[in-house]
């Protein structure tokens, strides 16, 4: 022996003969077992051995030598095995699981502050610019909204129904107020009627019918990423404390406790015979991982695509502006649409009475109504990224984890005296086979029979979660026109260029800045001189209100909005 490979081979020896000199004495007596038994359950058991001696009723640590176990012991370790897999479960999981609950709780919450600050801009709208029918529009609003977050957080409530009910509810403001002014006291059924004649007279154009789209484009897949994010947190509680077959018990018991009745207390089983146990035991939930990757894609597919027109932040605060133009565009064919008006709802008896007056809290304008621009940061889409990047890193979790179990906490190191369920030895010489049920036709430690329902039920939730996310990502064809509901109602049809309907234009900038001169038109109950500015950017919003107020009306300026929007990159 060469003076490089004598220590090592000294070190070894005398290793083994530390071992062999623990086990010895072990033989001795059962003490040091006694008492890491009594500690790991937690209290003292009666007819523990004192030293060791046969024991012929065991069932699974079977020896032809002296053994420290008896069969209560024994059952009692089946029960510690058995909760020592889930502990690790439970360990190898948890930083996964909390990087999704966490994410899910804080998109939630995101989105729930999104719309309540899109709801803020649309009240700041009718307060500041349609002031008088501003008290009017404030339910109306706030169901609009309500049914929004309804919608986003799961509730079985209709798009298209509530963008609806919205702009129906809109038009009789919109025409007592600016298209035949002088507040009324017609009854309700005339109110009735002008609700009713919306959908025929179309006022707003075809406002109502891209608001539909863009709704449906945005809400949809961030209620669907939601979803998604409750099942990847459900599949993940399911695996923690899946039942285990009775060979994988007693396959766990033979790796983990069986070597304490030879008192080989700190043993660890061979690398090989863990990989062997463990992908045994974990071989249904290792069928998982093919489905759990195609999850994860799925994910980030539609994650990437959720921006422009199909980001919900973007689409929610981008609400007002669309329902300003609707206004607008009501009041310039006004002439035509008190004609249609009065022809299907005749002519109400009207008496000029006060309009009740913008009551708006302006404790809410100073908590989150006047708005800056946020930091790319800090939106939405850059939460997702950050999210999906961490998530990425789970692709194969479940292929893996049996693997991950042996090499982080039960296994050997490598070079190591070992136990390799009969004694201990210097490596494990039997087959090590791979994951999955397919592999273990071969697997010496455990017998791995038929398919876990449970898991099956897991995979096939994971199979139609994955269907509604790619289903929700914009497709590179043409996305068509669906009817949404009974009510007859489309979805605005987009292709993958971005048309003047879309309200885009200009030179591919994205930014759209229109500029209406309003004269003698502008009626006494509509002030722009409070609205400054009203800027829009891709980023994020300013709203400006630092007007004096709802005043006398302006007879003649110029209201520029500025928009940037995003041209759709891609088609549904």
């Amino acid at each position: 022996m060469d003076a490089q490979t004598w220590p090592v081979g000294f070190r070894c020896l005398l290793l083994l003969a530390l071992v062999g000199s623990a086990r010895s004495e072990g033989l001795q007596t059962c003490e040091e077992v006694r008492k890491l038994f009594q500690w790991r359950l937690l209290g003292t058991v009666r007819g523990l051995p004192d030293s060791p001696r046969a024991g012929p009723d065991l069932q699974v640590c079977i020896s032809t030598k002296p053994t420290c176990c008896t069969r209560k012991m024994e059952e009692r370790y089946q029960i510690a095995a058995h909760q020592d897999m889930q502990q690790f479960l439970q360990t190898s999981s948890s930083a996964l699981k909390f990087l999704i609950s966490r994410n899910a709780a804080a998109f939630q919450e995101t989105l729930e502050t999104l719309i309540k600050q899109a709801e803020n801009y649309t009240s700041i709208l009718f307060c500041n610019t349609y002031r008088n029918m501003a008290l009017e529009a404030a339910a109306s609003v706030q169901e609009f909204f309500t049914d929004v977050g309804l919608y986003l957080f799961g509730a079985d409530v209709n798009p298209e129904e509530f963008v609806n009910r919205f702009f129906d509810s809109l038009f009789p403001l919109v025409y007592n107020h600016l298209i035949n002014p002088g507040v009324t006291d017609s009854s309700l059924e005339y109110s009735e009627c002008i609700r009713m004649a919306r959908r025929d007279v179309s006022p707003f154009g075809n406002i109502p019918k891209r608001v539909m789209g863009q709704m449906g484009r945005s809400l949809l897949p961030s209620r669907t990423f939601l979803q998604a994010l409750n099942l990847g947190i459900e599949v993940i509680n399911t695996t923690d404390y899946l039942h285990f077959s009775k060979e994988c018990s007693r396959a766990l018991l033979k790796m983990q406790y069986c070597p304490h009745c030879q008192g080989l207390t700190l043993s660890k089983p061979c690398m090989g015979y863990c990989l062997n146990v463990m992908r045994g035991c974990l071989a249904h939930m290792a069928e998982l991982n093919p489905h759990w990757h195609a999850y994860i894609r799925s994910l980030e597919e539609l994650s990437d695509a959720m921006h422009g027109t199909y980001d919900v932040e973007h689409v929610l605060l981008n609400f007002h502006l669309l329902v300003n133009d609707a206004v607008i565009q009501a009041h310039l064919n006004g002439q035509k649409l008190l004609e249609q008006v009065n022809k299907m709802c005749g002519r109400p008896v009207r008496t000029p009475t006060q309009s009740p007056r913008c009551s708006f809290d302006q404790s809410k304008e100073k908590h989150g109504m006047k708005t800056t621009t946020r930091s790319s940061e800090e939106t939405l889409a850059n939460r997702r990224k950050e999210f999906i990047n961490s998530l990425r890193l789970y692709r194969s979790f479940y292929g893996g984890l049996a693997d991950q179990l042996c090499t982080n906490e039960l296994a050997a190191a490598d070079g190591l005296p070992c136990w390799n369920g009969e004694d201990i030895v210097k490596s494990y010489t039997q087959r090590v086979v791979g994951n999955g049920i397919k592999a273990q036709s071969g697997n010496p430690e455990v017998k791995v029979k038929g398919t876990d329902p449970v898991i099956n039920q897991i995979i096939d939730k994971l199979k139609h979660v994955i269907q509604l996310l790619q289903g929700r990502s914009p497709k590179p064809d043409k996305w068509e026109l669906r009817p949404l509901g009974s009510g007859g109602g489309m979805v605005e049809q987009v292709s993958g260029d971005c048309d003047d309907e879309d309200g885009c234009g200009g030179s591919g900038s994205g930014e759209v800045k229109r500029t209406l001169k309003i004269t003698d038109w502008m009626p006494d109950d509509m002030n722009f001189s409070d609205v400054k500015r009203i800027h829009q950017t891709d980023t994020g919003s300013t709203l400006d209100t630092t007007g004096a107020g709802c005043a006398a009306a302006t007879e003649s300026m110029t209201f520029t909005l500025i928009g940037v929007v995003m041209l759709l990159p891609g088609i549904w």
